[in-house]
């Protein structure tokens, strides 16, 4: 660290942050529910996610990074497992959380396993100086919408003609959207359209398709009592109803894109694919999660050509190694506008999410700044003003949360 980058390390190190995109964390009788190693990959448990994951730069880095937060000398990853199984829970979550300085989480709580095995959204306030908010994954609420529908047509019992009950559907959908952003819980929403059928959503979709779509989803469900609306007839008009709602509401709506587990098409997470869709709401801000990875470069276009687009660097944090994030965050600021970026730790399940792709997105944003700064690309106060932006006034404004960073004297 440079003598003259002093204050910028001070800011990039230890600004309060907004996290604008995370999901909660798993209740204390089910901190074990999932696999430890989900926190440094992404694939899928029981496809060699133990063996493979943990021979990452990824998990060296993370191992390391824990044994210090652990107070220990480890350089072993079942080892750092062990450690973590002894120690109080609460006392995991402060240690965890108390290091990131976020000021205020935004949840997306519609996460699978989440109504099973994690706290509430609300649980995360003692976590956080600001209250924590809400973010509606569009997918999941439409599903259990249509399941309510469903389960009303079969109780009737109405003939499969008289089940598709389209309108009844889609107005149910539409009003409890906007009973979802007349909530001043809820900041935004979300479409996880990219692991169902891809981000080449007609922005003009098929309703005749999708009739035929409801009537097969139906007769599934009479079967199977599970719905998982994974036909693009259906996901394009709950894509396009969102954002059309979201657009007059001034919520901003969230597609996660790039990096994910095996369900996603690769080819088909890439934002440049969004392009008709961008086109087609210009009054609806949409955010690109997960720093489009590794599509960084398509994303950061995006922002720079359409006023509605913005651009989180997140989930890079802890999955790529430290040469991987640097790189990724100098694609995200080559062409992305400053005050178009935000950070999200995409945290989950595990406190140690947080603390990881806290201190680790703090870490790459000032190396890379400060490396522009030594090159005299930009000034020192340039650089903090980017930090600034990236970790808390893009996301307070883009979400009209309306809080004042809190940063004691001192710090």
């Amino acid at each position: 660290m440079s003598a003259n980058n002093s204050e910028l390390a001070r800011v990039a190190l230890t600004y309060p942050a907004i996290d604008n995109h995370a999901h909660p964390l798993l209740a204390e009788i089910y901190r074990d529910a999932y696999p430890f190693e989900g926190l440094i990959s992404e694939a899928s448990p029981g496809s060699g996610l133990s063996h493979d994951a943990t021979t990452t730069l990824a998990c060296y880095r993370a191992t390391l990074q824990l044994a210090k937060l652990y107070g220990s000398n480890t350089e072993q990853w079942e080892e750092i497992k062990q450690i973590r199984s002894t120690v109080d829970y609460a006392t995991l979550c402060r240690l965890c959380m108390q290091p990131t300085r976020i000021q205020c989480l935004l949840l997306d709580d519609g996460l699978g396993g989440v109504a099973q095995y994690a706290e509430n959204y609300k649980w995360h306030d003692r976590l956080t100086s600001s209250p924590t908010k809400r973010i509606v994954r569009v997918e999941v609420f439409a599903e259990n919408i249509l399941r309510n529908v469903m389960d009303n047509v079969i109780e009737g019992g109405a003939s499969v003609a008289d089940r598709i009950l389209m309108g009844k559907f889609t107005q149910t959908l539409q009003d409890g959207l906007r009973q979802c952003a007349a909530d001043p819980e809820v900041v935004g929403f979300k479409s996880i359209a990219c692991y169902r059928t891809g981000l080449d959503v007609n922005p003009n979709p098929d309703k005749h398709a999708m009739d035929k779509a409801l009537v097969m989803t139906l007769l599934k469900y009479e079967v199977t009592k599970t719905i998982r609306l994974a036909d693009k007839a259906v996901n394009d008009v709950i894509v396009t109803m969102a954002l059309q709602i979201a657009g007059e509401c001034g919520k901003p709506v969230q597609f996660h894109t790039g990096l994910g587990d095996s369900d996603i098409t690769l080819s088909l997470s890439s934002p440049a694919v969004m392009q008709p869709l961008i086109k087609a709401y210009p009054q609806t801000k949409i955010v690109l999660l997960h720093s489009s990875y590794p599509f960084t470069r398509e994303a950061g276009y995006l922002t720079s050509v359409y006023p509605n687009v913005y651009l989180d660097f997140g989930e890079i944090f802890p999955f790529l190694s430290a040469d991987g994030q640097r790189s990724t965050v100098k694609q995200v600021l080559e062409l992305c506008p400053t005050n178009k970026i935000l950070w999200s730790t995409d945290g989950h399940w595990w406190p140690e999410s947080f603390y990881l792709g806290t201190v680790q997105a703090r870490q790459a944003l000032f190396e890379v700044l400060s490396e522009c700064v030594q090159r005299r690309e930009m000034s020192e106060s340039h650089a903090i003003d980017t930090v600034k932006r990236a970790l808390f006034e893009n996301a307070n404004r883009i979400y009209n949360l309306g809080l004042v960073p809190y940063w004691p004297a001192g710090v």
